[in-house]
């Protein structure tokens, strides 16, 4: 052995084999590495099962197979294949394990389930011996008596409401045919390939039968801003190595994203529209230059001028270089173009699962402070919005007419002929034709189509205005504005329907008010929902902290920084990163602030804090959605202290903890 690398949960060998966790080498039969994988999917399954239980969300988990008769083998007398019994034997195994827990509401739902009614399989269905079969296997004892396999067919390709109850025992299925099929279910959660790979059927096509917004018991969609990334996780047992497993799906989905430009060099910058509040700004060869010059000053591109990871990677943490003064004012329009060139590092983060999950709380949680601050914070409130829908309508005409503008739309005619010597290398790499020159045309006529647009109908919906409020703002706009809505509609309601949300945000928070009920927090939102967290970044924090560790958002770099500063700080007596279940309610999403931190009595003025952290301190910098909710939490904030306390808890945004402590102190 060369090493053995913790960081990397690696193993090196001298004969220049690497291992990862998850492999397997040596004398490893088929049987025994399917074993491995069945045991692990189940595992995956009770692991996401125990954390959505109390949400009311029925966690299902899918096996692909190559052979029908692996799980269902009609010339046994029980009609099991390999697979089912192994199933049996492993989901036995581990219910057992998790039955020596309390007897809450999740283990008695458990308990009413037998390991042979909690799986099924879904295969194509022969119509004259009623029996699911696979076309490429012949039926095993055809002779045999009549089974509930048209019941189990029904249940899973066309009966979904009653799948996904709770009331159903079924949670893992077995399928052959899925993908041919076109069989897809929100709720599945764990994919387990119990086949070897080909060519016939990518893993992103895999992968897509689990990439779909969970619902519950009532059918609503799981997608609270909140938790959505919290619970809508897919876990992959595959039968390759992790590392081999993400290099292929990853490649994947570049292939599929193909068709996205991904050179960012001066002549895909040139000509591209900048649409911002004063108007739409063409990018000219000059100002093409100064983008293209910025990134590879910056190293944001690689020598064949693509986009860097380095780019992305600043761009999370808040730390990318200031543009040139002439792109500083387009900055937001800027980097919104540099984001449209596809780059690698923009592929979806797939993490290893077998990595630690659970961070546990510590003694800090116990602490008088955090007692003291937790019941200072703890308190949930009711909004309220009375404003004249008069003056809503007078704002955003005044905007509308000041700021709508709409990009007319293009079209690039380009010329070209054949080139006078082509061989077959140049024709296979499509390098066969030559283009002469291109121009782009702008069409700003009026754009006569079979689509008809409900416009009164999307603004509604876009603002959650009335239909006789969006008339009004409508009929009060200059004509020529209007006008624009003709040269492309599509482009006038989005424009129009993001001024409209920016002035009704305005007017919201001036009406805005708060009122306590007597609901608080459960404590157990400290503890719900860790079973899938990304470790990848995480800070030993077990001095002031309440958890072990602090987990930053998408490896948030001020965060990070933010955390270190407060567990280093004397002052600092205890903090907590509040949970995505600490929710704020507003009239555009509810808010969830980062930390609260208990400072020493004596050493600052303000005792109590809850803090947001920002990158960027800059206004510009901040969506317009995020500067509503920041607006919002103060009222909140002021309003309870002014019930409770004056001066209960202070709440503000800070950028570093040097921030923090100039309000503090």
């Amino acid at each position: 052995m060369a090493d053995i690398n913790a960081n990397t949960d690696t193993l090196s060998f001298t004969n220049g084999v690497e291992l990862t966790v998850g492999d397997a080498t040596g004398d490893v039969t088929e049987a025994a590495l399917r074993r491995i994988q069945i045991r692990e999917a189940i595992k995956a399954h009770f692991d996401k099962e125990q954390t959505l239980f109390r949400h009311g969300v029925k966690v299902l988990t899918l096996f692909f197979i190559d052979e029908v008769a692996k799980y269902r083998d009609y010339a046994q007398v029980d009609e099991k294949g390999e697979y089912a019994r192994i199933f049996e034997e492993e989901y036995t195994q581990y219910l057992n394990e998790v039955l020596d827990l309390d007897e809450t509401a999740y283990v008695k739902y458990l308990k009413g389930i037998a390991a042979d009614k909690t799986h099924s399989g879904y295969f194509s269905i022969d119509k004259k011996s009623k029996r699911q079969v696979d076309s490429a296997v012949a039926v095993r004892g055809e002779n045999a008596g009549l089974s509930d396999d048209v019941d189990a067919y029904d249940l899973i390709l066309k009966d979904k409401e009653r799948l996904l109850s709770l009331g159903e025992p079924v949670r893992f299925i077995f399928s052959h045919s899925a993908l041919r099929e076109g069989w897809d279910n929100p709720n599945v959660f764990v994919i387990c390939a119990l086949k070897h790979s080909d060519n016939t059927i990518s893993r992103r096509q895999e992968v897509g039968r689990g990439l779909r917004l969970s619902v519950n018991q009532q059918g609503d969609r799981m997608d609270h801003p909140a938790i959505v990334h919290d619970v809508n996780v897919l876990t992959v047992v595959a039968s390759e190595s992790y590392k081999d497993f993400v290099a292929a799906l990853q490649k994947d989905i570049s292939d599929s994203l193909s068709a996205r430009p991904q050179v960012a060099n001066e002549e895909y910058f040139t000509g591209k529209v900048l649409k911002t509040p004063t108007g739409d700004v063409q990018v000219t060869p000059h100002l093409a230059k100064q983008i293209y010059r910025y990134l590879v000053k910056n190293d944001y591109t690689d020598n064949a001028d693509r986009i860097a990871g380095v780019y992305h990677d600043a761009k999370k943490a808040g730390t990318l270089a200031d543009l040139p003064p002439e792109l500083k004012v387009y900055a937001e329009q800027v980097f919104q173009l540099i984001d449209s060139v596809f780059s690698a590092s923009q592929l979806p983060d797939i993490g290893d699962d077998r990595r630690p999950k659970k961070n546990p709380l510590n003694a800090n949680f116990d602490k008088q402070e955090f007692k003291a601050l937790w019941n200072r914070i703890n308190r949930k409130a009711a909004y309220s919005v009375d404003f004249d829908s008069d003056e809503l309508v007078q704002k955003a005409v005044k905007e509308l007419d000041a700021a709508l503008r709409v990009t007319p739309l293009q079209y690039t005619i380009e010329k070209g002929e054949q080139r006078d010597q082509v061989d077959a290398d140049a024709l296979e790499k499509g390098d066969g034709f030559k283009v002469l020159e291109s121009h782009v045309e702008y069409n700003k006529q009026s754009i006569h189509s079979a689509a008809k647009y409900d416009l009164i109908g999307k603004l509604a919906e876009g603002t959650q205005l009335t239909r006789r409020t969006v008339a009004e703002v409508l009929k009060g706009i200059n004509v020529a504005v209007f006008a624009q809505f003709k040269t492309n509609p599509e482009s006038f309601i989005a424009e129009a329907t993001r001024l409209i949300n920016e002035q009704k945000a305005t007017v919201i928070i001036e009406h805005l008010a708060y009122d306590p009920v007597e609901d608080k927090f459960d404590l157990d939102i400290f503890t719900s929902g860790q079973t899938k967290q990304d470790f990848s970044n995480a800070v030993k924090t077990p001095k002031r902290h309440i958890y072990d560790f602090v987990l930053p958002d998408s490896g948030s770099r001020p965060e990070r920084e933010f955390a270190e500063a407060l567990e280093a700080s004397v002052e600092v007596v205890v903090y907590a990163k509040l949970p995505r279940g600490f929710l704020i309610p507003t009239p555009v999403g509810d808010y969830n602030p980062d930390w609260a931190i208990s400072f020493k009595e004596g050493e600052v003025k303000h005792i109590y804090f809850v803090a947001e952290t920002k990158g960027s301190m800059s206004s510009m910098d901040l969506r317009e959605i995020e500067k509503t909710k920041i607006r919002c939490a103060r009222k909140f904030f002021e309003e309870m202290n002014r019930r409770f306390a004056p001066e209960n808890v202070k709440y503000d945004v800070v950028d570093s903890f040097g921030k923090l402590m100039e309000i503090v102190k």
